[in-house]
């Protein structure tokens, strides 16, 4: 009965993660894209990356590491930085599109959760988790190693960096899925998760005015 009830959970928030997965992806990588094209680099639309259709931005070992630990990465957007103005400010401004993307979901998925919160509602429940591996998303691409956005910012501010990434490059999706694998990273990105989203859960109470009552007793606005 136990071994039943603990399927049923894990099939009930399978289905859940899913098309929050696919939606996070598909987000973070349009965000890139369309950043780079508003300041003038036309490649983005023309390799088809300024889509909402996800399988235009689906990669095989992000896409798994996103089904097993909630984190993960997709299909890089290839850009031309020719096109920008400032070619530091430009890349690190369509690095960074991605992950705020991901927060600004996560933060109107828990907004909607907030509104359903009173009725305890499926749709309320699918819309924490979408806000859940949207903020997983966003904070793992921050990480400072390829394929992750971070590494893109990191080495527009510290050019030295660049001749390290472009050895490393091959090697640095296995690797990452290897310390996903392991546990390495998964605490301290956690803890990181878990801090923006009670930080924006609490904005959520205040703003919508949500009374919660603690099982002990006692009233929490």
């Amino acid at each position: 009965m136990l071994q039943m009830y603990f399927w049923r959970q894990y099939l009930r928030e399978f289905l859940y993660t899913i098309p929050a997965i696919l939606i996070a992806i598909t987000a973070h990588e349009f965000a890139h894209g369309f950043v780079s094209s508003r300041l003038g680099d036309p490649t983005p639309r023309r390799d088809g990356r300024l889509t909402l259709n996800p399988l235009a931005h689906l990669d095989p070992w992000g896409t798994i590491s996103l089904l097993l630990f909630r984190m993960g990465w997709a299909k890089p957007v290839r850009i031309n930085t020719a096109y920008y103005r400032n070619k530091k400010a430009g890349i690190i401004m369509v690095s960074l599109a991605g992950p705020c993307m991901n927060y600004l979901i996560g933060f109107l998925g828990l907004l909607i959760y907030g509104i359903c919160f009173q009725n305890d509602s499926s749709l309320g429940t699918w819309f924490y988790y979408l806000a859940v591996v949207n903020i997983g998303l966003g904070t793992f691409n921050l990480i400072p190693l390829p394929p992750l956005d971070g590494s893109n910012v990191l080495q527009e501010l510290f050019p030295g960096v660049k001749r390290f990434y472009f050895s490393f490059r091959r090697y640095a999706a296995p690797l990452l899925f290897l310390l996903l694998l392991t546990g390495i990273l998964r605490v301290p990105l956690n803890w990181i998760n878990n801090q923006i989203l009670n930080g924006m859960w609490r904005s959520v109470v205040r703003i919508l005015h949500i009374v919660i009552v603690p099982s002990g007793g006692g009233v929490v606005v």
